[in-house]
């Protein structure tokens, strides 16, 4: 690999680069939405009745774009923290909304300006789309430096944790999110610090990472005093359940602050605007996948006669699974398994043949599970058995994102811990089963889970629908 190039300089130079990119991105889209405006289909659809000419457009557009320059700084776009692709998108939607705002006060105003609703309305779509796809553009190419060691950061790693080293794994796999472990220790020791110190020296070096959730208050005392003195970035990773992640409230009171801790985003405003996607987006799936639906209860009815939903235990009581707030809910999906397939799971005879991937936690699985049909194991390579708990979700029991649904006696073994992922109502898909799916230990599984209920946005909620059928159709743990 290359010689790390500064992170900061790389990244400030990348944010720099971004300005010129995105004015030219809006002229192209200014000129793309007044040429539309004059193709013969459009003209056709409606005749023009402006007189405004290219060369009168493009001078009005020139300090307009600049005025959107602004927006988009005042948006923070032009910030070298990283964002993700929803949050960016995000950012870029609300900045170029509000300069199509700014051009409708000015048309008001000045009539003779933009005539057309058609431009208005093009260049909003447009600017979105070219602004983004450019910064798409570079990003990719920012990440495919960081492959090279340009424009990422030398982390000293601080803990030979399961933290600490999937961290260090992760981050020699994927370097184009540029970040290189150079240094991996067990504790923050005097001949730690003396190795850091001859690395900033050398350069070769640029921020500490501690994933200690052990770590002493004196050894994290005299880690964060280390990087503050020496100018090297500070990370803290904490292990599993230290604490929420969400902003804190501060509350004045009897002349005294009092801090709140909320529990998720998904309180008020946004539960029920989590409520109203889920009814329109489980409606739609419904409708799309109907013709699927009578494919695949055809199928089952033809391999087992009888009842092709999974809804009733060998008892006969109806299957449960635990809900929002630990209550539990009827459940049912697809048949995927042989006749009285859950008695299995509780058969220590089957156990000790066939095994427990998930052994010592409260979940059960086995590969290449023997109790599976063979039309089952078709469903379930693509999750098709689930299809069903889209009436699931239009009935308010699930949602189309969120942890998936445990079994009681499951939800019976959880630590007071794990039982925070039962906040929110379960999902159909989750950040866990884009992450990893079965392939995921059950920590791993609920630490991602508590990250989405604490740091849900409606752009995360798409986002993970859209990424959800590449985890299915390159089955990531899928079983």
């Amino acid at each position: 690999m290359l010689e790390y190039a500064h992170m900061k300089r790389v990244n400030l130079a990348f944010a720099a680069m971004l300005v010129p990119l995105d004015y030219l991105a809006l002229l192209a889209a200014a000129m793309t939405a007044y040429s539309l405006r004059f193709t013969p289909f459009f003209v056709n659809l409606k005749p023009i009745r402006f007189g405004l000419t290219f060369n009168d457009f493009i001078q009005s557009a020139l300090p307009l774009g600049v005025v959107y320059l602004g927006l988009f700084a005042f948006a923070g776009l032009y910030s070298i923290r990283p964002r993700s692709i929803a949050e960016e998108f995000s950012r870029v939607v609300l900045a170029c909304t509000t300069g199509l705002a700014t051009i409708l006060i000015i048309a008001f105003f000045s009539r003779a300006l933009f005539e057309s609703r058609f431009i208005i309305l093009a260049v909003l779509a447009l600017t979105i789309s070219f602004v983004f796809i450019e910064r798409m553009t570079v990003r990719a190419l920012q990440r495919g430096l960081r492959v090279y060691g340009i424009g990422g950061m030398q982390l000293a790693v601080i803990g030979k944790t399961k933290s600490g080293n999937a961290l260090v794994s992760w981050f020699q796999r994927f370097p184009r999110f540029g970040y290189y472990p150079v240094v991996h220790v067990s504790h923050f020791t005097a001949d730690t610090m003396e190795r850091l110190l001859e690395l900033k020296h050398a350069g070769g070096v640029d921020g500490i990472l501690l994933a200690n959730p052990d770590a002493t208050k004196d050894e994290i005392t005299s880690i964060k005093t280390f990087a503050d003195v020496n100018q090297l970035t500070f990370f803290y990773s904490a292990d599993l359940f230290p604490g929420s992640s969400l902003r804190p409230l501060v509350h004045t009171l009897a002349g005294r602050p009092l801090i709140e801790v909320p529990t998720t985003p998904l309180d008020g405003w946004g539960a029920i605007y989590k409520r109203a996607f889920d009814i329109l987006g489980s409606l739609v799936l419904i409708v799309v996948t109907l013709p699927l639906q009578i494919l695949v209860a055809i199928a089952l009815f033809l391999e087992q006669p009888g009842d092709v939903l999974w809804r009733k235990l060998p008892d006969g009581k109806a299957a449960l699974r635990i809900g929002q707030g630990g209550k539990p809910f009827y459940y049912f999906k697809f048949r995927s398994m042989i006749k009285d397939a859950h008695k299995y799971r509780f058969d220590p005879k089957f156990i000790q043949t066939h095994g427990n991937l998930r052994e010592g936690t409260p979940l059960f699985k086995i590969e290449n599970d023997p109790r599976v049909t063979p039309v089952g194991r078709w469903l379930r390579k693509f999750s098709l058995d689930e299809i069903p708990e889209f009436y699931l979700v239009l009935l308010g029991r699930m949602s189309l994102v969120g942890p998936r649904p445990h079994l009681p006696e499951e939800v019976a073994t959880y630590k007071p811990e794990h039982k925070k992922v039962l906040t929110i109502k379960p999902g159909i898909t989750g950040l866990s089963q884009i992450s990893g799916r079965a392939n995921l230990d059950f920590d791993d599984e609920v630490r991602l889970d508590m990250y989405y209920i604490e740091n849900w946005n409606p752009w995360r909620d798409l986002l993970i629908l859209l990424k959800t059928p590449l985890a299915v159709i390159f089955r990531r743990g899928a079983y």
